[in-house]
């Protein structure tokens, strides 16, 4: 069913297909028929991070932005999902076409630019939600804050999502936003989690409950680069990690249709260097919980992240090529090969 809903959708413009899929989805679980697109949750309990997962496989952040889709997405058997990315204010985003397919190699590019209608408006919604699984949030900085000032775009999102979420999750890898990048080294990264995390206990005793801090970091960088990210990561007090976000790479799409649009890769390419980071961090912080996504189109490459040594596994570009079947797929791949 799904194959054929694929190949009406890829006829259409990236993001009006993006747009009426999760419209479907919408209307789908409000008529209580989820079921007949994914059957039975995958039961795989597992406790990451100090919180209670279902499964291992969630869905990765930019899916749905506002958390307007989360009952429809939650229904699908995930065992958690992360929405956002979310800003303090809203903002439009880059112009479009920003979102663009490479179906060759099962890839997307995306230059979104965090477009998003604010912090408050995704508070709303997850309240507003009746999904009652984990549920993870993705904060951002504003494209007109400058990058000396994004420390308080950060805290300001923290401080509104604290409450609404299972655990929050600081987006400094992202290259749709100028400069962003530039947070996950030296004084910028340690200045940004140092605060993040004092924010962050003080809203844990006021709260009375932990809400755990994850970093999403790039698969852009060489050993030397995720030794340091490491090192600031567990200085600072960080609780988990996730790898990666899209890479600026395109050589494993070079000469195809779209391949030089402007943005961030992710899909089937970005299995291996995603994989490779992932690696390097197990090695480097043997205890602390890790997030895999990128590349994921298949049971088989959702236990690679995990001999690489996620804890957890994540969705996006592949759940967009292979539809609700693969959250099963994978969920039960993960079960099996822990057995």
């Amino acid at each position: 069913m799904y194959d054929l809903a694929r190949s009406l959708l890829f006829r259409l413009d990236a993001e009006v297909a993006h747009g009426l899929s999760l419209a479907s989805l919408d209307w789908i679980e409000r008529l209580r028929l989820t079921s007949l697109l994914v059957g039975k949750p995958i039961d795989n309990p597992v406790e990451v991070m100090g919180l209670s997962f279902p499964n291992r496989i969630g869905l990765a952040a930019g899916l749905d932005k506002n958390a307007d889709h989360l009952d429809a997405l939650g229904a699908l058997g995930f065992g958690f999902v992360e929405v956002g990315t979310v800003t303090p204010r809203a903002q439009a985003g880059n112009p479009r076409p920003r979102l663009f397919r490479v179906p060759e190699r099962g890839a997307i590019i995306n230059r979104m630019g965090f477009n998003n209608l604010g912090v408050d408006h995704l508070v709303e919604q997850v309240k507003a939600s009746r999904y009652r699984g984990v549920i993870g949030i993705n904060i951002g900085k504003n494209l007109t804050t400058a990058v000396e000032n994004a420390v308080d775009d950060y805290l300001y999102c923290l401080e509104r999502v604290h409450a609404h979420a299972h655990y929050v999750t600081v987006n400094i890898s992202s290259p749709n936003t100028p400069g962003l990048r530039n947070l996950q080294f030296g004084d910028h990264l340690d200045e940004l989690l140092g605060r993040l995390r004092e924010a962050g206990s003080r809203l844990d005793q006021r709260a009375g409950r932990r809400v755990p801090l994850a970093v999403k970091i790039a698969p852009d960088m060489d050993a030397e680069e995720v030794g340091l990210v490491a090192e600031s990561l567990q200085s600072n007090g960080i609780d988990a990690v996730i790898a990666t976000n899209t890479t600026i790479s395109r050589d494993a799409v070079a000469g195809l249709e779209n391949a030089e649009e402007q943005g961030g890769l992710s899909g089937c390419p970005v299995l291996e260097p995603s994989n490779r980071v992932i690696a390097l961090l197990r090695k480097a912080l043997p205890q602390m919980p890790i997030i895999g996504v990128g590349g994921v189109d298949s049971g088989q490459t959702a236990v690679s992240k995990q001999e690489s040594g996620a804890d957890l596994v994540q969705l996006y570009s592949g759940f967009i090529y292979r539809g609700p079947a693969l959250v099963a797929e994978c969920a039960e791949a993960l079960r099996a090969a822990k057995r």
